[in-house]
C-alpha cells in the first residue's frame, strides 16, 4: 500500500523568505522534529543532482538515508527522492504566494514501502501526517517570530 501524505500551512512571510529557509536542507533539523542531522554528499549549492545524507528517528527507529534533488524551480518547487534508505520516498515542497506577505507551503511525502514496512503503511501514513503537521507548525513559528531573510 502506497503512502501519500499532503500537508500544508499558511505562513505570514513572503514566499522568497519561506522558500529560502525551508528549501535549504541544512535548516531541516531546526524545524523537522525527527531529523537529527543533514550532511552534504555533493558540494553546495543545492541543484538538480545534489545529494544529502539525512539521519532521522521515526516510529522509534533510527533511519539513515540519502536524498537526491530531482527537481528545482527556485522559490516555487523542490522535489527530492531517496537514493538510498529503508524504503523509497519522495518529498515535495511547494510555495505559493498569498498576496505580498504570506505563503502557502505544501509538503508532500510519497512512497511505496516494501517488506515489513509495507505491513505498517497505513499506520506509517498517519504517523507521517501527524509529524508533518507538527513540523510545518514549527516552521511557521520559526519564520513568523524570527528575522530570517531571503538569500
Amino acid at each position: 500500500m502506497p503512502v501519500d501524505v499532503l500537508t500544508e500551512v499558511v505562513i505570514s512571510r513572503p514566499r522568497e523568505v519561506v522558500a529560502a529557509y525551508a528549501g535549504d536542507p541544512t535548516n531541516a533539523p531546526e524545524w523537522y522534529a525527527n531529523i537529527r542531522s543533514v550532511e552534504w554528499r555533493t558540494p553546495a549549492p543545492l541543484d538538480v543532482g545534489s545529494q544529502l545524507d539525512f539521519v532521522a528517528h521515526f516510529l522509534g527507529r533510527r533511519l539513515a538515508y540519502t536524498y537526491e534533488l530531482v527537481e528545482l524551480t527556485p522559490g516555487e518547487r523542490l522535489v527530492m527522492r531517496t537514493a538510498q534508505g529503508p524504503f523509497p520516498m519522495e518529498t515535495t515542497y511547494e510555495w505559493e504566494p498569498i498576496g505580498d506577505a504570506a505563503t502557502r507551503m505544501r509538503l508532500r511525502n510519497r512512497g511505496n514501502p516494501s517488506g515489513f514496512s509495507q505491513l505498517a503503511a497505513p499506520f506509517m501514513a498517519s504517523a507521517v501526517r501527524r509529524a508533518n503537521r507538527k513540523d510545518l507548525a514549527k516552521l511557521k513559528e520559526i519564520l513568523e517570530t524570527s528575522s530570517v531573510q531571503a538569500l
